[in-house]
């Protein structure tokens, strides 16, 4: 089984530029779980997108237009949402914020791992 170290640091922790104006950081991690933070400059955007994974997410700053399958919703520092596997979603930043991410099973393929090898 791969895993995350059993801490990890703010300040040694890397960010990875993944689009124009969003930044990520991959937190803690096993193969059934992941907790990843999503930075954002306002304007934006995760482009919508699906994959086979469950996920749930707290903005943790910041204001988004959301939208999950055919459902926009604007949400606010406080708020979360559930992604359902194979569920199309994505956001605009309204406002600089962040979110905070967690899926399962683990993301491989935001390490740059062969995410088949670790199939479940």
């Amino acid at each position: 089984m791969i895993q995350s170290n059993l801490f990890q640091f703010e300040e040694s922790t890397e960010w990875k530029t993944v689009a124009d104006g969003v930044q990520r950081q991959v937190l803690g991690y096993d193969d059934k779980l992941m907790l990843v933070k999503v930075k954002f400059i306002k304007g934006a955007c995760g482009t919508l997108h699906s994959h086979a994974h469950s996920q749930v997410s707290y903005v943790e700053s910041g204001a988004f237009e959301m939208t999950l399958g055919e459902t926009v919703k604007i949400i606010r520092k406080g708020d979360g949402y559930y992604v359902p596997p194979f569920t199309v979603h994505g956001c605009i930043c309204l406002e600089d914020g962040m979110l905070v991410d967690g899926f399962s099973p683990a993301r491989w393929d935001f390490l740059g791992t062969d995410s088949e090898q670790y199939t479940l």
